[in-house]
């Protein structure tokens, strides 16, 4: 689970682990739906929710990638703590997808240049990300076909 409990020194190794583990599950998820989404052919249903389902996993890759930094260099995130408390994964995933919807209502800090580079190409994702599939099934629904 991402559940993290504070077990002594373990919370950082727990926290580490189990965010290595999401972020191989995320670019394995990535790159089997990307595939499928973005292949030729007719805009189905199941291309819908395999786009969805890319935009959500992107969310989640970003909560294991700021799991690693909060893990490895505490302090890099003012609002919340990784390892200093048993924490639920919902501050991280609640400031994922804030900065992927461009939301950012302010209440998480980035402290930590990595975490702040990493926000930002979150926040581009989360734009050019809509941009560029709604642009690709357009022009998958214009092609004629056979």
């Amino acid at each position: 689970t991402l559940f993290l409990r504070n077990h002594g020194g373990t919370a950082t190794l727990d926290a580490s682990l189990q965010a290595t583990a999401w972020l191989l599950t995320s670019f394995v998820i990535i790159w089997v739906v990307a595939r499928a989404v973005f292949e030729e052919g007719r805009i189905t249903y199941h291309r819908i929710l395999g786009a969805i389902l890319l935009y959500l996993t992107i969310g989640f890759l970003f909560v294991a990638l700021y799991t690693l930094i909060g893990a490895f260099s505490p302090g890099s995130f003012q609002g919340l703590s990784v390892t200093e408390r048993d924490m639920l994964p919902s501050d991280l995933v609640y400031f994922s997808f804030t900065t992927l919807t461009t939301v950012g209502y302010g209440d998480i800090v980035l402290v930590h240049p990595l975490a702040r580079g990493l926000s930002n190409a979150e926040a581009i994702i989360g734009q050019l990300y809509p941009a560029t599939l709604l642009a690709r099934l357009v022009s998958l629904g214009a092609r004629p076909h056979n």
